[in-house]
């Protein structure tokens, strides 16, 4: 058998339970509790359902001893094996069989309702487990037939890794208020005005026949011209000041002497 080598599970237990015998079924219209004896049962014990592997058995069994008085092999639920009256919940019609594959007929009963509650629920938690089993072995078995996916290298194929050479991002420099990168000047600090056109008179020398006299003095403007530009119009010493140019009247009744 399919189940020998598998352990058995009890999935329920339920201390009394009565069973009667039944008279067989005449029309398709289903058994009813009401046509059975049921204030003198034929047997009276305990039930045990238990599983090994995907096959469910109802067991009657003694409730002192423990020695079995019938079972019901269920392979599927509901079906044949396990069948629900008619007329009430409390009753059910189970299909017993021997060690010889010999099959009978029989009615059972419980006191209480809720007992024939959870031994409803039993079988139909176990085999809803059947019913998953199955639909995953059916998966894996069309998953193992279907084509594999080649995820390998094929013959001189190769791969690329770039690693840490994203692009850098240039970071701003900051401006100064003209634009041109320089500081702004310190708080408090005063920024003279551009020299005017007059602070250079004292450096003009009037021209003379004398071309590197010409020469020298117009480099020393042009030199002064941009020293000033950088660092501005200082005041200077009275001592330091050069003499007042000599008029072009003297200077030009001189050159005619």
């Amino acid at each position: 058998m399919a189940t020998e080598g598998k352990y058995e599970s009890i999935l329920c237990v339920k201390p009394d339970v009565n069973v009667y015998r039944i008279p067989p079924r005449a029309t398709n219209r289903g058994y009813r509790a009401a046509d059975w004896k049921l204030d003198l049962p034929d047997w009276s014990g305990r039930m045990r359902v238990t599983a090994k592997g995907k096959v469910a058995y109802i067991k009657l069994e003694d409730k002192v001893s423990g020695e079995l008085f019938a079972q019901a092999p269920v392979q599927e639920f509901p079906g044949i094996a396990v069948e629900s009256v008619s007329d009430s919940s409390r009753y059910f019609v189970l299909r017993i069989q021997d060690d010889n594959g010999r099959s009978a007929f029989i009615g059972v009963g419980f006191g209480d309702r809720g007992d024939a509650f959870d031994f409803n629920v039993s079988l139909q938690d176990h085999f809803k487990w059947v019913k998953q089993d199955n639909e995953i072995s059916k998966n894996s078995g069309a998953a193992d037939s279907g084509p594999k996916l080649d995820l390998g290298f094929k013959e001189g194929q190769t791969i690329t890794l770039n690693i840490g050479q994203g692009k850098k991002r240039d970071k701003p420099r900051p401006q100064g208020a003209g634009g041109f990168g320089l500081l702004p000047p310190p708080p408090g600090a005063k920024i003279a005005p551009p020299p005017s056109s007059g602070s250079f008179n004292h450096n003009i020398v009037p021209q003379t026949g004398n071309t590197e006299l010409d020469s020298s003095n117009s480099n020393t403007v042009m030199q002064s011209a941009s020293v000033l530009e950088v660092w501005g119009d200082f005041s200077t010493p009275a001592s330091s000041c050069p003499p007042p140019p000599v008029p072009q009247e003297t200077a030009t009744s001189w050159i005619q002497f």
